[in-house]
């Protein structure tokens, strides 16, 4: 949420080259519900739910506070059990005590969060 459009989609297209040979992934931009927000509101919100609901894993962007984002981070681990994972330019200190506890792991960059995704979830061949 009011983020620049370049900037929310350039994370996930890093997200995506990084992961999405193993792993089918959701964007929720890949909906368009430009200049129609308010009247979409609820349309928004269920899709968003609904992506939550399908994921097995949530990768999450917490570089600001997002009320939208911190609902769905609740929602997949406290109602769900969904593994989050985060990453975020603050310091451990600077987290929201809520996001630190829903979200499974923050890590300091999108490129570690990566890198702990396909350590510990994608499958190794013996």
């Amino acid at each position: 949420m009011d983020e620049a459009e370049g900037t929310a989609r350039e994370w996930r297209q890093i997200a995506h080259e990084g992961l999405g040979r193993r792993f089918l992934m959701l964007d929720p931009m890949r909906r368009n519900f430009k200049d129609r927000e308010v009247d979409s509101a609820n349309e928004i919100v269920e899709f968003d739910l609904q992506d939550v609901r399908d994921a097995d894993i949530i990768l999450v962007n917490y570089n600001k506070a997002s009320i939208g984002t911190s609902m769905e981070v609740f929602y997949a681990a406290h109602d769900l059990g969904k593994f989050v994972v985060g990453f975020s330019p603050f310091e451990f200190k600077e987290c929201n005590p809520w996001m630190v506890k829903f979200c499974t792991k923050i890590l300091p960059s999108l490129e570690e969060a990566i890198a702990y995704i396909s350590e510990h979830f994608v499958q190794q061949a013996y």
